[in-house]
C-alpha cells in the first residue's frame, strides 16, 4: 500500500531530526542554519593554523614548524569535502 504525502513528510522530518538536529531546530524556528555537511569553521581554523605554522617555520629557520604546518594542512584539506562522512559507492 503506497504511503500518503503526509506520511512521506513525517518520515522525512523524522529522518532530518535524527541526521542533523541543529538544522532541524533552526528550520522549525524559521532561521535555518547550514546543514552539517557545509559547516566548515573547523576546517578554516585548522587551515589557518597550518598557514601560521608554515610561515613561522620559514621565517624562523625551523624545519619542525614547517613539517607540522604541512601535516596540519594535509589534515585540514579533506575537512572541506561535504561528503567526507559518506562512503563512496
Amino acid at each position: 500500500m503506497p504511503q500518503s504525502d503526509d506520511e512521506h513528510l513525517v518520515d522525512l522530518a523524522a529522518r532530518l531530526e535524527r541526521d542533523d538536529p541543529r538544522f532541524a531546530r533552526a528550520l522549525g524556528s524559521g532561521r535555518p542554519a547550514r546543514p552539517r555537511e557545509y559547516r566548515r569553521a573547523g576546517a578554516w581554523g585548522t587551515l589557518g593554523a597550518a598557514g601560521v605554522l608554515v610561515t613561522a617555520g620559514v621565517v624562523l629557520p625551523e624545519g619542525i614548524l614547517v613539517a607540522a604546518g604541512l601535516v596540519l594542512g594535509g589534515i585540514a584539506v579533506p575537512m572541506f569535502d561535504p561528503h567526507r562522512d559518506h562512503p563512496r559507492s
